[in-house]
């Protein structure tokens, strides 16, 4: 049976996490919970640095068990079983495709920085048809090309960054760190909330542990040492953005226009460069996890089986990553908003509260296994980061939970659906 050939290493790991982490949220987000949470943003993003930091370790512990595709979904599927499976994988591929709708849509954007002509609908059209057909050649030739480019673009997004902290450490004005602001928990929940889509999008890299060498080993360290340089990236550029921008709670692109006010015109321009590069870097990582997560599906038989193909050359999934690409183009031909962030956020934390639960449970159903990354007191660890999801999704709205709700029906009709197809079938074969 032909196999998905293993071509990321440790480092190309490592990179493939910080740029799937580094998206479009930390161009927004400073200014949006600064609003909330005024200096007291600082600490909420250290606060969302230490709950991510607990749902980490529990990844890294549950994803160091296994070696095939899949990530969240498969996890669920061997701690919780099918219908629980289904649930994660179906809120993980939503969060895909949506995420690549919202980002490419923003790129395009971006451009408009540069030129006004991409502003015009046919060439927004043509600009997300051809970046699309690019994604698509680079992850089906083969997944260490794409992981070449995923590594290109990290490091090119990140220059723009060091550059905006370094110079920005040294023209941040006085008194700007003042606690005037009344502390206010409920804001400060919300701004941590809000974060979680920042800090988010570890766990779409997980889905291609079927292509990781030695994925019990590197998927650990990757996870660890990719979030400290988050952790640490993400608190500096928040520091420099309150400290050098007094109208930070009004701006629509606080880094750029930070960047503009120390730097000049040309810092502007670097950042809404890096902003593109970052974007792109983020987009090519959705389309590497995401294409997939139909073909985990199908390898557990909750989806047609057609979607197991694998190349016999290029050894990618392809009608897994056509079905993707697909679905992708049509809603980010049709999607013309910004998705709401706080909704990306909650499925977010919804997948990870499923990865916690199936922690606690993999470690009754498999007391005696010892070749994994064991972490020292996990279910603690566990407990925590379910608690830790509880409060978070309690600081969203009850409308924004229907919306969730209503974006899963779909999913479990198709489930219940398919299986019955499926049982028919195996009824009438016998």
């Amino acid at each position: 049976m032909t196999q998905l050939k293993r071509s990321i290493g440790k480092w190309s790991l490592v990179l493939l996490i910080i740029n799937s982490i580094i998206g479009a949220g930390i161009f927004g987000l400073p200014s949006k919970v600064f609003a909330l949470s005024g200096v007291y943003s600082l600490l909420a993003f250290a606060a969302c640095a230490i709950v991510v930091m607990v749902f980490i370790l529990c990844f890294a512990e549950v994803s160091s068990r296994f070696d095939k595709t899949g990530g969240p979904y498969t996890y669920a599927y061997n701690a919780l079983g099918p219908f629980p499976a289904f649930l994660t994988g179906w809120l993980l591929l939503l969060s895909r495709i949506f995420n690549y709708a919202t980002l490419i849509n923003l790129l395009v954007i971006y451009l408009s920085f540069f030129s006004p002509a991409f502003t015009r609908p046919e060439i927004r059209m043509a600009c997300i048809l051809g970046l699309t057909a690019f994604f698509t050649v680079i992850n089906h030739i083969g997944v260490k090309n794409s992981t070449r480019v995923n590594n290109i673009l990290t490091i090119a997004k990140l220059l723009p960054l060091t550059a905006f902290i370094i110079v920005g450490l040294f023209n941040i004005q006085p008194g700007s760190l003042n606690t005037s602001q009344p502390f206010q928990f409920a804001s400060f929940s919300t701004s941590v909330l809000l974060l979680v889509f920042a800090f988010g999008g570890f766990e779409s890299v997980l889905i291609n542990t079927g292509e990781i060498n030695n994925p019990r080993k590197n998927l650990p360290f990757a996870l660890i040492t990719g979030f400290i340089f988050i952790t640490l990236f993400y608190c500096l550029i928040q520091l420099v953005s309150i400290g050098t921008l007094p109208g930070l709670a009004q701006s629509e692109k606080p880094l750029a226009d930070a960047a503009h006010l120390f730097m000049g015109k040309w810092g502007g321009i670097l950042i809404a460069g890096g902003a593109v590069i970052s974007i792109t870097g983020t987009l090519n990582a959705i389309v590497l996890g995401g294409s997939r997560l139909p073909f985990a599906f199908s390898s557990e038989g909750q989806f047609p089986q057609v979607f197991s193909f694998i190349h016999p050359k290029r050894l990618t999934p392809t009608w897994s990553l056509l079905l993707f690409i697909a679905i992708t183009t049509v809603v980010s031909l049709v999607w013309s908003f910004f998705a709401a962030l706080t909704i990306g956020a909650i499925i977010r934390v919804m997948v990870y509260l499923m990865v916690s639960i199936s922690m606690i449970r993999l470690r009754r159903k498999n007391p005696d296994k010892k070749d994994y990354f064991k972490v020292q007191f996990g279910n603690f660890l566990a407990v925590t980061a379910i608690l830790f999801s509880i409060w978070l999704l309690t600081s969203s709205r009850l409308s924004e939970l229907l919306d969730i709700t209503v974006c899963m029906l779909p999913g479990i009709i198709f489930f219940v659906v398919f299986k019955w197809l499926k049982g028919t079938g195996e009824r009438n074969n016998q």
